[in-house]
This record gives C-alpha cells, structure tokens and sequence, in this order.
C-alpha cells in the first residue's frame, strides 16, 4: 500500500483529525479482533484491492470537499478511495461503540466494516469525516471480513444521494470504486453462500458518532471517557450549546431529540424503512446512517418491514419508526445519566421528541395534502380518515400523493372521475370494489370542503404538494435492475438514477418510467421487496 503521495489535485484536502487528535485511543496496534477497552478509535489501516475501478461518484459531494471532476476522474482518486492509496494527512481508524440490536444489548459493536480516512475542513470551514464502508476488517470485525458487495454499496450509494436531494437529513456517499476481487456472501441465509463482486463505498458527513458510542462507555463505567466523548462532541457539532456543564448535556440531549425528529418525519413524508433501527445504526446528529436493509413503501402498508431478519417481530416496520426513535433517545438518555445523575431533566429533554415529532408530523401531513401553513382548518380528522383508506386496497403511496394533486377542486367531482384520477396508483385494479369507491369519493369530499374552506386555488395547491411529495424515489426494484447491470459490467443505470434522483420533485419527462409503480415480476423477488442484512 502506498503512503504519503501527494497526488494531483487530491493533495490538497486539508485533513485536520480532531477526534483521534482529541480523544483516547486503542494502544494496541495490530489489527485483530478483541475487546478494546477505554478508547474512542483503533488505529487500522485499509486492505489493498486488485484492481480499483471507479463506477460512479457525486459532483456535488466532491465540491464539498474541494474536488473537481478532473480530480474524479484520476486514476489516483479511485485508489484513495478505495483503500489502496493513503496521502498526506490521512489518520486512519476505525470507531469503538455499543448498541441494542432488536431491543437487546449486544455489548461491543465498532466499526466493522467502516475505517474513518480522517475529517478534512473545506474552504468553507465545515468539516467532513470521510470513511471507507467496505475497505477490510478492524479489531470490531468480529467474524466477519470488513468487506462489501457490489449490490449492497450501489444501494448504499445511490440512497445516501436519493435522500439528500428528498430534502432528508443524511449522511452523503462520495464514491462508488469495484475492486476487482470476489467476497463470498450468503444472500438468503441458507447455507449457500456465492462469490459476489467487492466494491467500497467511500461515506461523508460531519460526524460519523451514533448512539451506540456513548451506550458503550456507559455499560462499560468507563465515565470518564464518556464524559470526554460528549464534550468533543457538544465542542465539535454542537458548538451552539455552549460550553459542557451538566445543564448543558441535558440541553444536548434535547437537540438530539429535536434532529431525530426532524429526520423521522421525514422518513414518514416520503416513505422511507430503514429496516433496523438498531441503537448503533441512530447518528448523533440525526442524520440517516447505515443504508443497508432498507426499503421504499410502495403499496402504503405500515406493517412492512423490508428487512428478512424483521419479518417476524416487525420491530423496525414502517408505521413503527417514530416510537423506536424515542425507544433509542431513552436508551442514549440512560448512557447520559452519570454525567447528569438526575432524572428528570432528561425526561424534560426526552419529551421534545414526543413534541417535536407530533407538531412536525401533523404539519407534514397537512403539507402533503396542500394546506397552507398554520391552516386553521381541522386536518387532522381528515388525515386519520386517509390513513385509513390507503390500506384498504394495495395503493402506492408515492403516486397517490402525486396524482391526488391533479384533483380539480373548483367544481363538482363525481366518484366515477375520482376513481379514474388515482387509478394509476392501484395495484390491484379488482380490489376497488362499491365499498371502497364510496369510502374513498367520501374521504375526496371532505377533503375538498376543507380546501374550500382554507380557500387553497388549485394551482396553488398543486404546487406545493408537488414540492413535499416526491415524483421519483428509489424504488426497490430500480435499485435492483442497476444492480443486475452492474454486476455484468455495465454502469449506465447507476448513473443514470443518480441523474434522475437528484430532482426528485420535477417532472422529468425522457425519465417517466422511473416513476412507475412497481412491477408484478418485483412483487416478491429478493432486492425488490425484502432484503437481508448480507452485504
């Protein structure tokens, strides 16, 4: 592996690496598996790969970070971001965290599979961590071998930008580099494991610290390392909160709740199921982390879950999402509560989620059907009702909301017209049976009235639903079909659907087909409907 190298443009990021310059790491220095005790951060090096081949990048995460597309383009910026190249300033390592994993604590987690190139400052002065999902095993790899396949990192990929240009918090995917060397994988859990193509998938965002890296140190009673975690933390991404005192961790603690909120909400306005909302897969900054399980609602049912692992429990379903948010927040409360050692003003911090997401979700929901803020007018009976009708019959939720904005309100409506006007979101055509067209056309009459009465113009309404209700998200069996080419070499869907997502509200008419329903081949194909943890 080289070191060192100063290479063209790349050269010129200017790492700072205030966490492992700030706070304590592993002594040890060899890279296997083992417990590591009282440390942040294990020094570890990436794996060389055989052959980087660089498959896809974003522009605009490059220009976060000082890059131009000539810098892309090198030959040199496939290797660094793939492991095979560290440059000047580099620091590599890997993270020391905990976390509950389906509600029970699993004890030392870490990065497994992730190794932090460093944080670079731009020349906006923001700071950026970048990190290598995929690049070789740490000392938390535990039996696994710290490596990624090709499918999982196009999802990962493709859905960390998917998500930024949705307008949801998250952490953002620079590059996607092949590596020319096969990893054996056991896609279905069967005890049939293949050879899959590798690839890493090279992570940006502020901060890369989760819930799970305070839970450690707590269970652990290892205060003071806790207590230098949170410091860095509130110093470095939460500067606004002043400095650390015990009014100020629980003041902390109420920001994440608020962040969280905000995030959940947003999950729930487009659709989104992570798939496992494990306490180490929860971003300090409230920023969706981990992309691996997830799914896209499409019939809008909230008891699906996309993960396989799940499918029993269904503890991470869709409609679930917001009481695990807070199920984790009171996990991070109880890691917080040495340095505070008292109760109560966490639960004061703690109820902010609870009133954060209920004021968001509410105005959201209003948001999605076209009512202007602080519309007096009583949408929430309105929206229970809704919720209710959707699934009655197998509805995709994405192209309702869209189609839903079509409706002429400035003149009499007929249930026949109504029915015809969401057509295209029905999956199942003989599912709209008298019953339901009646339910519905009532639920579309009331709705109306209280457009009426909000006194909301068309037009008006159009657009802003069309702002808040995506036309294009990533659907399941999108992102499997540019995995299928993908793996055969070709990189043209890939590029494409970055293209396509990047304007995920606009009419994009050479791209209509990425906007339909899914396809009954994809009703149960795996990566289209469900997936697994295997990646």
């Amino acid at each position: 592996m080289g070191a060192n190298l100063g290479v063209g443009g790349l050269d010129a990021l200017n790492f700072d690496n205030r966490f492992v310059g700030s706070l304590p790491g592993d002594s040890e220095t060899d890279n296997y598996r083992r417990q590591v005790n009282a440390a942040c951060y294990s020094r570890v090096m990436p794996e060389s790969v055989a052959n980087p081949e660089l498959v896809a990048y974003a522009s605009e995460v490059a220009e976060l970070l000082d890059l131009t597309p000539a810098d892309c383009a090198t030959g040199d910026f496939a290797a660094i971001f793939s492991g095979n190249q560290i440059i000047d300033g580099m620091d590599p390592y890997a993270t020391c965290y905990g976390g509950h994993q389906f509600g029970t604590w699993a004890g030392q987690l870490g990065d497994g599979r992730a190794i932090n190139l460093g944080e670079i400052v731009n020349r906006d002065n923001e700071r950026w961590a970048l990190q290598l999902k995929g690049a070789g095993p740490t000392p938390y790899s535990r039996t696994a071998d710290g490596l990624a396949v090709l499918r999982s990192s196009i999802r990962e990929f493709l859905c960390s930008e998917a998500m930024y240009h949705l307008g949801v918090p998250t952490t953002r995917a620079l590059s996607l580099v092949r590596t020319g060397r096969d990893v054996m994988r056991d896609m279905f859990y069967d005890g049939r494991p293949k050879a899959e193509p590798g690839a890493v998938v090279c992570r940006v965002a502020p901060s890369f610290t989760r819930f799970g890296n305070f839970q450690l140190f707590a269970s652990r009673g290892e205060i003071d390392v806790l207590r230098q975690l949170v410091d860095y933390t509130i110093e470095i991404d939460f500067p606004e909160i002043g400095l650390p005192s015990k009014a100020n961790y629980v003041s902390w603690v109420a920001e994440v709740c608020r962040r969280t909120a905000v995030m959940i909400v947003d999950w729930m306005r487009v659709g989104f199921v992570h798939g496992v909302m494990n306490t180490d897969n929860m971003s300090i900054l409230g920023l969706t982390i981990d992309y691996g399980p997830y799914g896209w609602i499409e019939n809008y049912d909230p008891d699906w879950t996309p993960n396989t692992t799940d499918a029993a429990g269904k503890r991470y379903r869709f409609g679930h999402q917001p009481q695990i948010a807070l199920w984790n927040l009171v996990q991070l409360a109880n890691a917080i509560y040495p340095l505070v050692g008292e109760t109560e003003p966490l639960e004061q911090a703690l109820s902010e989620y609870t009133r954060c997401y209920e004021q968001g979700w509410q105005e959201m929901m209003a948001c999605k059907l076209g009512f202007p803020a602080g519309c007096k007018v009583a949408v929430s009976t309105l929206v229970a009702e809704l919720l209710e009708v959707l699934p009655l019959v197998e509805t995709d939720m994405t192209i309702f909301f869209r189609r839903l904005a079509e409706l002429k309100t400035e003149r009499d409506l007929d249930e026949a017209e109504c029915v015809a006007l969401l057509a295209e979101a029905y999956y199942i055509p003989e599912q709209l049976n008298p019953s339901y067209k009646a339910r519905l056309f009532a639920w579309i009459r009331a709705y109306v009235d209280c457009l009426r009465e909000a006194v909301v113009p068309d037009a008006e309404r159009k657009t802003k639903m069309n702002a808040i209700n995506p036309k294009y998200v990533l659907r399941n069996y999108l992102a499997q079909l540019a995995i299928d080419e993908a793996e055969n070499g070709n990189y043209m869907k890939i590029n494409e659907l970055l293209q396509v997502l990047r304007n995920p509200y606009e009419a994009q008419p050479n791209y209509e087909h990425y906007a339909a329903k899914r396809p009954d081949w994809a009703r149960t194909r795996a990566g289209c409907s469900m997936l697994s943890c295997s990646s």
